[in-house]
């Protein structure tokens, strides 16, 4: 099920819907001092495929650039994605019929009935998660998040282009506004 789950990333960010995002910080870091990163040797062996993987790696390191890091073997912060999926179920109920049925009595109103029917839908959502480490304390200092459902038939076109807004959307809220 575990591999099922990290596989299937490889839709995650091929759907309409937009991606929900999140993120969490140390108050108590100095994000100014952060310029170079390196990638975790964890994210490089991501439990997704290669085509996957090459694309939210490229996606993540344009974003980085964008926020004036560069690439270095003795960086700052270390930067580990990782990925999570999740099977989802909703369900909506509808009631047809009312009140007023085949009834008794002189105007025909009686118990009457009505039904109701409850559709299930299930679909899977995927997280993705970008956390930057300080690698001299090796602490936390921030983490982003983007949660998105995933459709299947997504051309390859696609899914690059919703891996790198996806991965954008989470860097929006980079560096944090610390007050």
């Amino acid at each position: 099920m575990k591999k099922f789950l990290l596989i299937s990333f490889l839709f995650v960010f091929a759907a309409c819907s937009t991606v929900k995002v999140g993120y969490d910080y140390d108050k108590q870091a100095d994000f100014t001092k952060y310029k170079t990163y390196t990638i975790s040797e964890e994210t490089m062996k991501m439990g997704v495929n290669q085509l996957t993987r090459d694309r939210l790696i490229a996606a993540v390191e344009a974003e980085m650039a964008a926020k004036g890091f560069t690439k270095s073997d003795n960086p700052e912060v270390i930067l580990d994605a990782r990925i999570k999926g999740e099977e989802v179920q909703t369900a909506t109920a509808t009631t047809s019929g009312g009140p007023y049925g085949y009834g008794y009595g002189r105007w025909g109103y009686g118990g009457g009935f009505s039904t109701t029917t409850v559709n299930y839908d299930t679909y899977m959502e995927g997280t993705l998660f970008v956390t930057l480490i300080d690698r001299a304390t090796e602490k936390i200092v921030w983490q982003g998040t983007g949660t998105k459902t995933i459709e299947e038939n997504a051309s390859a076109q696609k899914r690059e282009e919703n891996i790198n807004y996806a991965v954008k959307q989470i860097f929006t809220n980079y560096p944090p506004k610390v007050k």
